[in-house]
């Protein structure tokens, strides 16, 4: 100290070099603490709930009074902006990108309105604008059934407590409509008290049993693909022993595309009777996780959520990006986390994968117009219901495999191999139905080629399948004018009716 002194004494500015490095570890000091004592308090608001709810409270802003970071992370799926090479977040008219997608489904909804989905936060806005779910009002039924509210809303788990499984699937679209206005989110998959994922939507429970598994065995890793399961994946309405448009999944002879289409052969199901072809005819809905199950992410334990709602940090916490959407906006968080690659490699490895895919689905989908347009000209010529046949099955069983891998939105980068096997055993069966259409043709007297249809547009492509678009969309405007103001005065003034505990 006498040394200290003595030197300090000698040299004036050496008690002011330590007097300032003092001053900046005590300022430095006080820093760390006061972070820590914010972090800490940031945790506990956190973690200890606010405010506690219904098990199958609907509305996600409630949720998110407890949840915050993931609420506002979840209301970031209003952004539609991004648009990837072939999806993405905006909307998108399909049948005005893809014309010819009106005859493959020609005598259905989908031949009418098919748009690219805009994600979770736009499922009740979208569902109701659709032309497919008509415009029910004055006596008029819609030609979707309840069923159709099924992955759309938090309110269909509470209408299943309320009401009944069965009964929530009963009856046309519009007698729900009142109920369902909560837009996908929290209840869906989590546990109101634990925070636990769960199963909400009884359909995949009901799979996995029919199966011989049992869904609560299920690891955490896997619920966090699971409770994406409970909607994206290839269901259809039964209506056998009693049943009214119950939802159920066809998996009981497995996931693959041939494995469903036994299952739906053998109890001799359709969706719809094409227009043209008369073939009775299936619809994919959107088998994301049959395929995704297929892949080698799948493979390696990569779950949905790894993907579309990686982890991050915010205020020293981390937590789940409750941002579902496309990983090519959101590479560095989701792909970089196991690839080492740059972001535009990354991003061009999925687009090859995507470009390669969709040649040959594009030539499926020529093929598959051809053949309904020259199985209407058989049936023109008289041909019988015998001879259509075989010719009818196999066009049923061509665009079923070309819907499986067309309908699943990521199917041709969550997993290209089964994808291409898949389209390819489609172009071989759809190509042998022509040949087996133009030896029936050639009996029948006509041995020139069935014209190509001009279908290079949306509306020639309705117009050549009979439907009247401006009768279709003037109802829509009027039913959404007319009866939509009333659902939401009638769900406003609920409001009460689930009130905080």
């Amino acid at each position: 100290m006498a040394t200290l002194n003595e030197n300090i004494r000698k040299k004036p500015w050496l008690g002011w070099v330590i007097f300032l490095v003092t001053v900046v570890i005590v300022f430095f000091l006080g820093l760390l603490a006061s972070s820590i004592m914010e972090r800490r308090a940031e945790a506990v608001f956190a973690y200890t709930p606010q405010v506690n709810y219904e098990s199958w409270e609907p509305r996600n802003a409630v949720w998110g009074k407890v949840f915050p970071r993931e609420y506002q992370s979840y209301l970031q799926t209003a952004d539609t902006t991004f648009r990837s090479k072939y999806n993405g977040a905006a909307m998108i008219d399909m049948l005005e990108l893809y014309p010819r997608l009106s005859v493959l489904w020609a005598g259905y909804g989908f031949a009418r309105d098919y748009n690219q989905g805009r994600g979770h936060y736009y499922a009740i806005t979208d569902v109701r604008n659709t032309l497919r779910t008509g415009a029910p009002m004055d006596g008029k039924p819609s030609p979707q059934p309840n069923t159709c509210w099924a992955c759309k809303s938090t309110d269909v788990p509470r209408m299943m407590q309320t009401i009944g499984i069965a009964e929530t699937y009963a009856g046309t679209w519009e007698t729900l409509g009142h109920e369902i206005v909560n837009g996908i989110g929290c209840a869906d998959c989590h546990d109101a008290k634990t925070m636990n994922l769960r199963i909400s939507r009884p359909a995949l429970v009901e799979a996995f049993e029919r199966i011989g598994k049992d869904i609560t065995r299920a690891s955490h890793q896997e619920m966090r693909s699971l409770v994406c399961a409970q909607c994206h994946v290839e269901y259809y309405f039964d209506n056998r022993e009693g049943r009214q448009n119950y939802l159920t999944l066809p998996w009981d002879n497995g996931l693959k595309a041939e494995d469903m289409e036994r299952y739906y052969d053998a109890i001799n199901f359709s969706d719809w009777t094409h227009a043209l072809s008369k073939a009775p005819m299936l619809k994919a809905q959107h088998p994301d996780w049959e395929v995704y199950m297929t892949g080698i992410h799948a493979e390696r334990g990569v779950s949905c959520a790894d993907c579309h709602m990686p982890y991050k940090s915010e205020g020293g916490l981390k937590f789940t990006d409750h941002h579902l959407q496309s990983p090519l906006n959101n590479v560095e968080a989701s792909c970089a986390v196991c690839h080492r690659e740059k972001t535009m490699t990354l991003i061009k490895n999925v687009y090859d994968r995507q470009d390669q895919i969709y040649m040959n689905r594009s030539k499926l989908e020529e093929l598959l117009v051809r053949a309904h347009v020259e199985a209407k000209k058989a049936w023109d010529l008289g041909a019988t219901g015998e001879q259509m046949q075989d010719i009818l099955m196999g066009i049923r069983h061509s665009q079923w495999r070309w819907d499986y891998a067309a309908a699943g939105h990521g199917s041709s980068f969550h997993a290209p191999v089964e994808t291409s096997r898949v389209i390819g055993s489609a172009i071989n069966i759809a190509q042998e139905t022509r040949i087996k259409l133009a030896r029936l043709l050639a009996s029948l007297g006509y041995n020139e080629e069935v014209p190509y249809p001009d279908i290079s547009t949306k509306a020639k492509a309705q117009a050549f399948i009979g439907l009247d678009m401006q009768k279709l969309n003037d109802d829509k405007q009027v039913f959404l004018q007319k009866v939509i103001p009333v659902w939401d005065s009638l769900a406003a003034a609920r409001e009460s009716e689930y009130p905080l505990r």
